[in-house]
């Protein structure tokens, strides 16, 4: 999914969990909308890493260009994974949860990461691309030994 639905999903989830508890801060609101989008992070480091270049322009061109060639390998049934996106990983959403009892701020953090990451899953399965994403760090880093 591209980051403007991201963005506007990320608001509009942030604005409905705004409407459902009033009694939460417009900085956890805000905590819950950042993350929602800013999780893909992950997608610029892989982007940039491989093409060794930081510019975000860049880096843009180079996964726009990768999204042509994964729709034609999806139409010719070539099934490859994707970059690993540390972010997006089990492991790493545990993370941020265990992080949430040192600051309750990392639950909504943690809120904002889980909804998009359902969002991706929800845009990959109707795309029938659910194969491309690497779900847990653990099973990249064995398949990396």
């Amino acid at each position: 999914m591209l980051p403007r639905w991201h963005i506007l999903w990320g608001a509009v989830f942030s604005i409905a969990v705004w409407l459902f508890l009033p009694g939460v801060s417009l900085f956890y609101i805000s905590l819950i909308f950042l993350a929602s989008f800013l999780i893909d992070f992950d997608h610029y480091m892989s982007g940039a890493m491989s093409i060794r270049d930081y510019n975000l322009k860049n880096v843009l061109k180079y996964h726009r260009e990768l999204l042509k060639k994964e729709k034609e390998e999806n139409k010719k049934g070539i099934r490859v994974r994707g970059h690993f996106h540390l972010f997006h990983t089990l492991e790493f959403h545990i993370l941020v949860f265990a992080l949430g009892y040192l600051w309750q701020g990392f639950w909504f953090i943690l809120a904002g990461m889980i909804f998009h990451s359902l969002l991706d899953i929800a845009s990959l399965i109707n795309r029938d691309r659910l194969y491309r994403r690497e779900y847990f760090l653990v099973a990249w880093l064995l398949r990396k030994a």
